[in-house]
């Protein structure tokens, strides 16, 4: 075999390795996969802050996989509960996990 050609299989096997380090597993998100969810967590918060009810500064939002929690503080059970319903508006999530916790 020339050197070329093992030049050549030698970057073909390093592009196709670093193809499969991209790809999600159950436990690990995909390049695209934490974008999107990066966009959602923006979008999740951007709606709690235009919702005049709420003190968006004390709740903090993740997302993985689209599943967003919630968690911090709220001064009542209904603002917890309206911070869910605000968060399942939008689009892309594809369910609400509520830890947000009373004063």
């Amino acid at each position: 075999m020339t050197i070329s050609k093992r030049v050549a299989i030698f970057f073909f096997s390093l592009c196709m390795l670093s193809l499969v380090g991209c790809a999600s597993t159950s436990s690990h998100e995909g390049t695209g996969e934490y974008v999107d969810d990066a966009v959602i967590t923006t979008k999740v918060k951007t709606a709690i802050l235009n919702e005049p009810n709420l003190k968006s500064m004390e709740v903090n939002v993740e997302t993985y996989k689209g599943v967003v929690q919630l968690s911090g503080f709220v001064s009542s059970s209904s603002a917890a509960s309206r911070a869910s319903e605000v968060a399942a508006t939008v689009k892309g999530v594809k369910s609400v996990k509520n830890d947000l916790r009373m004063k």
